[in-house]
């Protein structure tokens, strides 16, 4: 395979991982919400939470870029249940802890004032491009008739019912596999091989317009990936490609999913989601078949990640058997990040 490592790695840092200031604008947001959370429940007389915690694909650092900015933040905010009550002194019920939290974010500030979801609070930051998504959550404790040990354990407002959910355990799941898998994992499991290649497939997974609701979830996607990650030290561009081809094999023996920590699947068995995902790896998986022939020239190469990706980033980037020595002393000569997203085209939701 035409080694396109060089150019796969500064594609990764440029156009699909998010950078530290987009990062820390996000976040900023976030921790202004928490105030106005905090003085909205007091204002309301609103029990008070014990927590707020990002968490997902911002904890888990595979937040990725997109060419409409149409970025989102999970930040879960956290109460004991015996706090949670009704008049009646019965467990509140999801809907009405999800109301209870959109109350309290209430702001004449906002052009759209937060709304309650299915699954969350959802409050829109449309100028800047994006949301900040509230799940609420109750904690629970027990203690073990026998041994006396105490068990917590959270649930998630979800629809009409609680769901045995842990977002921090999901967390800390993917930075344990990726210091496992990952042959250049930071000790803090925040980057490496793995890292890069989830934030790749999900970069794939997003590239078309046309298939942002049709296609399998981040968190399903990096579980995907755990399971079929192909570690190639210093070679992201072949740990890429095969991690692909072994996706969609599993996927064709079954798209159930199963979630990494709760005793339940991501996706169940003829989950259409997955199953776009595998149709859409095997559509343009076979663009890179070119670098496999043995006079697979630079341009060729480009052309192909470039047609996986639905972009024109490749193209622009020189050939390094034509660099001066000069140049080849100097490092990689990639687009900087910031310098270039996406490219939009016309007929982007191909």
């Amino acid at each position: 395979m035409k080694d396109c490592s060089e150019q796969v790695a500064g594609f990764e840092r440029s156009e699909v991982r998010m950078s530290e200031d987009d990062r820390a604008g996000i976040f900023g947001k976030a921790k202004t919400n928490r105030g106005r959370l905090k003085s909205g429940l007091d204002r309301n007389g609103s029990p008070k939470a014990i927590g707020s915690r990002t968490q997902g694909s911002y904890a888990m650092r595979t937040m990725i870029q997109h060419d409409r900015g149409d970025y989102d933040v999970d930040d879960g905010v956290y109460f004991k249940r015996d706090s949670l009550k009704n008049d009646e002194g019965e467990d509140k019920s999801p809907e009405d802890a999800r109301k209870m939290v959109s109350d309290a974010l209430q702001d004449g500030r906002f052009a759209d004032q937060p709304e309650p979801r299915n699954n969350c609070v959802r409050v829109y930051y449309k100028q800047e491009g994006y949301h900040v998504d509230v799940p609420v959550y109750r904690e629970n404790r027990t203690m073990d008739p026998f041994t006396g040990a105490e068990k917590k354990w959270f649930e998630i407002a979800t629809g009409d019912k609680w769901r045995t959910s842990d977002p921090l355990a999901n967390t800390q799941w993917f930075k344990d596999e990726n210091k496992k898998k990952s042959p250049d994992a930071t000790a803090n499991g925040n980057d490496g091989q793995f890292v890069r290649i989830v934030r790749l497939v999900k970069g794939f997974a997003r590239s078309r317009y046309g298939w942002s609701n049709k296609i399998a979830s981040g968190f399903a996607i990096s579980k995907l990936v755990c399971d079929n990650f192909a570690r190639d030290d210093g070679r992201d561009d072949r740990a890429f490609r095969q991690t692909m081809k072994n996706i969609s094999f599993t996927l064709s023996l079954s798209n159930a999913i199963r979630h990494p920590v709760l005793d339940e699947n991501i996706s169940e068995s003829g989950d259409a989601k997955t199953a776009f995902l595998k149709e859409k790896i095997d559509e343009n998986l076979k663009h890179l078949d070119v670098l496999d022939e043995a006079g697979c020239t630079h341009e060729e190469a480009m052309k192909a990640w470039d047609n996986l990706f639905f972009t024109d980033w490749f193209s622009k980037q020189p050939d390094p058997s034509k660099k001066s020595k000069v140049e080849k002393a100097s490092g990689p000569a990639v687009i900087k990040q910031g310098e270039s997203r996406y490219a939009l085209k016309e007929n982007r939701h191909a």
